[in-house]
Order: structure tokens, then sequence, then C-alpha cells
């Protein structure tokens, strides 16, 4: 189960790195089709381009949280309501099939 998790993790990291540069290359393409034209600005590099994705990133918010938690809110919000439908027996159940899954022992 553990080499499950870790393949998981691994498997994680790459998309990770492959998403992290797929979204450098989108900015770039993005800036030097649109910037140079519009405005007459400068063609930028990959990694211009990827500084400025991770300083849009710190400026609005993306390593604060601020997505997550509204999704989060929706999250708890549709477990609070399944959860009051749930019969105590139903709720137990739950209840150890989380342990199980949390907690091995």
């Amino acid at each position: 189960m553990r080499r499950h998790w870790i393949a998981k993790g691994i498997m994680f990291g790459i998309f990770a790195v492959a998403a992290a540069f797929l979204f450098g290359y989108v900015a770039m393409s993005l800036w030097n089709w649109l910037m140079p034209e519009i405005f007459g600005l400068k063609v930028i590099s990959y990694w211009q381009a990827f500084g400025l994705l991770v300083l849009s990133w710190i400026f609005f918010g993306r390593f604060r949280g601020g997505h997550w938690h509204r999704h989060g809110h929706r999250w708890r919000h549709r477990l609070a309501e399944r959860w009051m439908q749930m019969t105590p027996e139903e709720r137990e159940k739950f209840r150890q099939e989380m342990h199980g899954r949390w907690h091995h022992d």
C-alpha cells in the first residue's frame, strides 16, 4: 500500500513539473503573439514568461490559498448536507471507513 502512495506522489510530481512547463510555454506564446502587436512591447523568453506567472500567482493570491478556500467551503457544505441525511448506522459505517483510510494501524 505504501508503494502505491509513493508511486502516486511521483506521478503527481511529474505531472506538476510538466504542467508548470506547459503553463510557462503558453504564457510566453500568448505574450509574444499579442503584446508586441497590441502594445508595442518586446518579445519575452520562456523564463521571463515563467517568472511573470509566478509573480502573478504571488500578487493574486494563488500561493495564499484563496482559490482553494472557496472550493473547500462548497465541499464542506455538501458533506454536511449528506451527513444530515444519513442514518446513525450509515454515519458509523462512514466513520469506520474514514478511520480505515487515514489510520493505517
